[in-house]
């Protein structure tokens, strides 16, 4: 019998994916449990109009993020903060910083967790920070320590 699953069962495979079981595992186990269903045709165009619809919105995602990509390419964040002799900084700039920069001079919320800093900045300078965005898209920013 062939069924739709509904959530993803071990042994058998995940949310979404048609497989062909034995009947009576299907009408006394899965069915039953709301892990599947029977793959009708009605289901099965349901499915396809589900997956297709996932697709589009992943693609548009996807344009989003390259999009973003080349904005923050062209941008040059300049960030102000308070520096002792030498270029040292009191403190540090964050990834959580440049993020809310972002998100200041774009109008684009990006999350902390997004910025690929190895380590805070801590001394005045012209830094070039990762941005990844989405899967395989990877902005990157300029980004200016002055001192205040």
């Amino acid at each position: 019998m062939r069924v739709i699953l509904l959530k993803d069962v071990p042994s058998l495979g995940k949310a979404g994916e048609v497989v062909n079981v034995a009947e009576g595992y299907a009408r006394n186990y899965l069915i039953p449990r709301r892990l599947a269903e029977p793959a009708d045709e009605k289901k099965m165009a349901e499915l396809k109009r589900r997956a297709e619809q996932k697709a589009k919105a992943e693609a548009a995602k996807l344009e989003a993020a390259k999009k973003l990509a080349d904005q923050l390419s062209a941008t040059t964040l300049t960030l102000k903060v308070r520096a002792g002799e030498g270029g040292k900084l009191f403190g540090a700039v964050t990834a959580k910083e440049i993020a809310a920069a972002i998100a200041q001079e774009l109008g684009t919320e990006i999350d902390k967790k997004q910025v690929m800093l190895e380590s805070p900045i801590k001394e005045i300078g012209t830094y070039t920070v990762e941005v990844r965005l989405a899967a395989g898209v990877v902005g990157k920013v300029k980004v200016e320590v002055v001192p205040a």
